[in-house]
């Protein structure tokens, strides 16, 4: 049994939704779409953890169906997401840049929307060609989505987050060009052009972007090349024979698969983890992180302990 899996997620999932109300109020939906993946990854993983704590029976099989869809659409979701976000940053930081017209404005909306929502739905229906059999259940993980190792597969699953990884480095690059270029008179910038942004938030979008990147980058190359060692990268055979056995669910006990797959796994596993506490500590000790946790303690100490706020006091005026 590994508890630490629980606790880690559900703590991860706390940590991701700490940032949201002031995030929710700057209507930025690449970092919502951070939010929401990180969420709808972390509380599955957490619930998974618990179910499946030392067996690998069947206790959920719609809850397996949902949740390994989920995390296909996160596979994309969080690559996809980090584009959009830094094709944005690069943009407003342009000296080219001008104020965003209603049309311009709404092409912008529609793009994000395409790259952090659609896009993941893409993938969770295009999992289905590679899906030989319903899902996995591995003991002490849950849930895990079934994937019939072909080439296609390593074109659907392990290839479009590598390209989307390193297209974000690209705009991550650009951003940060176009910051040192202007450094001197960029907060000003960023205020002339309506973004919403300041220095310190535009800086840390771009190095939270850029870490996750790197990572991810590493992470998928590091499958990918695993995959086609392990045999991944076979011929395509027909689409009878990959789904020839869908509704198979295969049981994983510890004790039936070398320890290097559960190695593997868990460094897979840890990820997502690791990507949620990058995201808090980039933005849960920010200025406007800092002004969010006064207003829950004024509210707090107000309305709950009714204690009222000493007034100032003030000098004479003589």
């Amino acid at each position: 049994m590994r508890p630490e899996l629980a606790v880690v997620s559900f703590i991860c999932t706390v940590l991701v939704l700490i940032p949201l109300p002031w995030h929710w109020r700057s209507r930025n939906i690449p970092t919502l779409s951070f939010i929401f993946w990180l969420t709808v990854v972390n509380i599955p993983r957490g619930i998974n953890a618990i179910i499946w704590a030392g067996n690998t029976k069947d206790h959920a099989p719609v809850w397996c169906d949902i949740t390994t869809k989920l995390e296909m659409g996160a596979n994309w979701g969080f690559c996809s997401t980090a584009v959009a976000m830094c094709r944005y940053l690069a943009h407003v930081s342009s000296p080219h840049h001008r104020i965003e017209k209603a049309p311009e404005k709404r092409r912008r909306v529609m793009f994000e929307i395409f790259m952090c929502a659609v896009l993941p739905l893409i993938s969770m229906a295009l999992h289905y060609v590679v899906q030989g059999n319903r899902y996995y259940i591995l003991e002490d993980f849950g849930c895990m989505a079934s994937i019939y190792p072909t080439v296609v597969s390593l074109l659907i699953i392990n290839v479009p987050p590598l390209l989307f990884a390193l297209i974000t480095l690209v705009y991550s690059g650009i951003a940060l060009r176009w910051f040192i270029q202007r450094r001197a008179q960029f907060e000003a910038a960023l205020q002339s052009n309506n973004s919403g942004l300041t220095r310190s938030r535009y800086l840390r979008l771009v190095a939270l972007s850029a870490i996750m990147m790197m990572m991810a980058t590493a992470m998928t190359a590091f499958v990918l090349i695993s995959n086609i060692e392990s045999g991944g990268a076979a011929p395509w055979p027909t689409w009878e024979i990959v789904h020839a056995d869908w509704y198979r669910i295969d049981q994983i006990a510890k004790d039936l698969v070398p320890g290097s797959f559960w190695v593997r796994q868990l460094m897979i596993w840890y990820l997502v983890p690791v990507t949620s506490v990058n995201f808090f500590a980039f933005f849960g000790f920010g200025k406007e992180a800092r002004d969010e946790y006064a207003r829950y303690y004024n509210f707090v100490k107000t309305k709950i302990f009714r204690i009222k706020s000493n007034p100032q006091p003030t000098l004479p005026i003589s």
